[in-house]
Order: structure tokens, then C-alpha cells, then sequence
């Protein structure tokens, strides 16, 4: 899954430089930060700006910069194309751009517009004037004000459509750690994740559900928690915490990916007959399955046997189905997300 994370010139070089090493390790490619935050202090604008590109650039970060059009001015700089001097490919085009402005600058920037409010008319405009759009992104907005964020019903409406018209979409999750100033109250997309900030792996999973190619993090840090769901999901992979038999323990940490035909009742692990391949596995505790129900197939069940699945919903007996371990009530809402060829870690914790 694409990842990526946000740095703020207020944070300082020191926890910039040490967000990146965090995201970068977690398996993130891509970074945001803004050129016209009206809090922002503009002493040393310019030198604090190159120290921050110079820090994404050696990490082969992908930086996505947000400006405005009194960003020259800012930076000294007589034109937006000076940025190019500087190692910006990428702008995110808020407030003061003509139409006649984006067509100029997507000669020579990857150009990102604002997902959240911006028409296909906006779009067709910009290509009938000569835009070059095969250089164009989506990227919704993130909401610090409680209660202005989107739902993620017309979120997912708005992706399918651009998808659909064939751009690649980002959107942010907030924060679980360091929030960002001046309210403090996360940095999300989706208005519901504002109150839900502790499950990153949860929120990712539903803007990815929500077609969102690139999942960003607005806030300045996560918990070393936070970045460690971050990294299960940059892997492709969920982890759910469960508890097994003692026959079966060694299948805690062990990676496995659900079929790419997923089932709507079970999810079957794809390398799991590979891994019980010449062992023998008597009937044991062959029971009705509830929601979370981790089963495996015995000797009974010929060439199914040794297939690990997880139970989506409830099933009645089988004398071919042992019954090992159940997931945790905790994690069963991650359940519906692990789907065709997701990654799945059974975790004893």
C-alpha cells in the first residue's frame, strides 16, 4: 500500500529529521508540507525551507508541497518555477492561481489540486487551455476545525470518479501523537477518524477501502504503536492479535495473504496447505465457528487439508474443520478489510 506523512517547518530540523527516519522505516515514499500556513514564523524562511527539501530529498521521498501564490515572495524567489532549482516536483495549487497560471505550471510540476473542491469542469478547463493533465493529481484537503471534515461515503465517491478518469487520489488520516497546532484536534479527512485517531491501521484501511491511492498521516507523529500499524499497512499486511491452541503456536507471526478470490464467509489463507504440507491433523474440537473463529482442515478434509481460514460470520459444525484460536474482539472490525491477496500477521499480543 502507498503511505506517506506530513512535516511542518514549525516542528524544527531536529523532529523533522526524525519523523522522516521514523516514516521512511515504516515504509512510507511520499511527504507533505505547506508553504503558506498563516501561524508559520518567516525568520530564516528560505534557509529552513532548502534544510527541509534537502532532508526528503536524501530520503528519496516523494514531497508533495502546498503553496500558494505569494509563495515566491516568501522564499525570495522571483517566479514559482524557481522551486525547480530547488528539487520541487510536485505542488499542490491552493490559493491564488489563474487558470492561465496551471496551465503555465503544469509544463514544469507534477500539479496536485485540491480533490475536495475542485469540479471536472475545473479540469476540462485547464485541458482545452493546453494543461498538460497527464501530470495531474488529486489531494483532498485535511480539516483542523472539528466538525468541517468530509464523510467517507462522499469521499469514496469522489475517488471512484477521478480513479475512474484515471488520476491517483491522496488523503490524510490524522495523527495519534503530536498534533498539530494552533487547535490541536488532528489533521483527518474523514470528520469521524478525528474521534477515532488511536486506530491507524482502522482509518488507513478505510480510505483504502474509500479508493485512495496514497494514505497520508496530516499530523506531525505518530506513537511508535501508530507507526507500527503504519508499517503493517505500508507492507500490505493486517495484523490481528489472537489466541491459539498450544498445538498450533508457531503460526503466531507468520505472514499469510488471503485469496485473491475472497470469500464473503471465510478467509482463506492462501500459503497455509504449503505449510502443513506431510503432517498429519486428527479431528479435534471440530465445533460450530463464530465471528473470528480460526480453523484449520483435518486429515478428513483430503486435499483441503491444512488450509488455515478465519470465519467472517458464524457456521455450523464440521467434522472436516478444526477449530484452533479465536481472533480478539478488539480486532474483529479488521475482519471485512482483509481481501483479495491482503496480507494477514497473527499476533500474540
Amino acid at each position: 500500500m502507498k503511505t506517506g506523512f506530513s512535516i511542518y517547518l514549525s516542528s524544527g530540523i531536529e523532529k523533522n529529521e526524525e519523523v522522516i527516519r521514523k516514516a521512511k522505516n515504516a515504509g512510507a515514499s511520499y511527504g507533505f508540507t505547506s508553504l503558506h500556513i498563516p501561524e508559520e514564523d518567516y525568520e530564516d524562511y528560505k534557509k529552513r525551507v532548502v534544510q527541509l527539501l534537502d532532508l526528503t530529498n536524501k530520503a528519496g521521498i516523494e514531497l508533495m508541497i502546498d503553496v500558494d501564490g505569494d509563495t515566491p515572495n516568501r522564499l525570495g524567489l522571483k517566479h514559482m518555477g524557481d522551486l525547480l532549482d530547488y528539487g520541487v516536483t510536485s505542488i499542490r495549487l491552493d490559493y491564488g492561481f489563474s487558470d492561465k497560471d496551471v496551465v503555465a505550471l503544469s509544463k514544469h510540476f507534477d500539479i496536485v489540486w485540491n480533490a475536495s473542491t475542485t469540479s471536472p469542469s475545473d479540469i476540462k478547463k485547464w485541458e482545452a487551455l493546453g494543461a498538460d493533465i497527464s501530470r495531474f493529481t488529486a489531494c483532498h484537503n485535511y480539516y483542523p476545525k472539528p466538525y468541517t471534515g468530509l464523510d467517507v461515503d462522499r469521499v469514496k465517491d469522489i475517488n471512484t470518479n477521478l480513479r475512474i478518469a484515471g488520476y491517483r487520489v491522496s488523503a490524510f488520516i490524522p495523527g495519534d501523537k503530536d498534533f498539530r497546532g494552533p487547535l490541536y484536534q488532528g489533521l483527518p479527512t474523514i470528520e469521524e477518524h478525528r474521534s477515532s485517531c488511536k486506530k491507524v491501521a482502522l482509518n488507513m484501511l478505510e480510505l483504502y477501502r474509500a479508493n485512495t491511492d496514497i494514505v497520508m498521516v496530516g499530523d506531525v507523529d505518530l506513537s511508535d504503536e501508530g507507526w507500527q500499524q503504519f508499517k503493517w499497512l505500508s507492507d500490505g499486511i493486517i495484523p490481528l492479535r489472537v489466541t491459539l491452541d498450544n498445538d498450533y503456536t508457531e503460526l503466531y507471526g507468520k505472514i499469510g495473504h488471503e485469496r485473491p478470490d475472497s470469500s464473503s464467509y471465510i478467509i482463506r489463507v492462501e500459503e497455509s496447505r504449503g505449510w502443513f504440507a506431510g503432517k498429519s491433523i486428527v479431528p479435534k474440537n471440530t465445533v460450530d465457528c463464530k465471528v473470528g473463529s480460526i480453523s484449520i482442515g483435518n486429515d478428513s478434509y483430503l486435499r483441503y487439508k491444512g488450509e488455515l481460514e478465519i470465519c467472517r460470520m458464524p457456521r455450523i459444525a464440521d467434522e472436516k474443520v478444526n477449530v484452533i484460536g479465536q481472533v480478539w474482539e478488539e480486532d474483529l472490525e479488521y475482519i471485512p478489510f482483509i481481501e483479495s491477496g491482503m496480507g494477514v500477521v497473527l499476533q500474540k499480543k
